[in-house]
């Protein structure tokens, strides 16, 4: 009876002890990772992202050349979506 208790304690002290120990080190392998640099001129693609005035050329030139073709896919997916949405604001009368 007296040892399942210990295993027991041995075992809850490993998985904590490993939770910390991931949790110290994620932050410090994420300070190593640097952004992409991302270029955007200040022409007409000055629109904040997600806003009315944004159009699906301007989002959609807003992917980085550098984008793999997951996240390529992902973005053009999102600005697609996006477009809908703003699509339905441009259609209310007297805006």
């Amino acid at each position: 009876m007296r040892i399942d208790g210990t295993v027991i304690t041995i075992g809850l002290g490993l998985v904590l002890a490993a939770v910390g120990w991931s949790v110290a080190l994620v932050p410090a392998l994420a300070a190593e990772q640097k952004p992409p640099a991302v270029a955007v001129s200040a022409g007409s693609t000055a629109v904040a992202a997600g806003a009315v005035e944004d159009t699906l050329a301007i989002c959609l030139a807003r992917i980085p050349q550098s984008a793999t073709a997951g996240q390529r896919m992902m973005a053009e997916q999102t600005c697609r979506r996006d477009e809908a949405g703003r699509a339905s604001v441009r259609a209310i009368p007297g805006r």
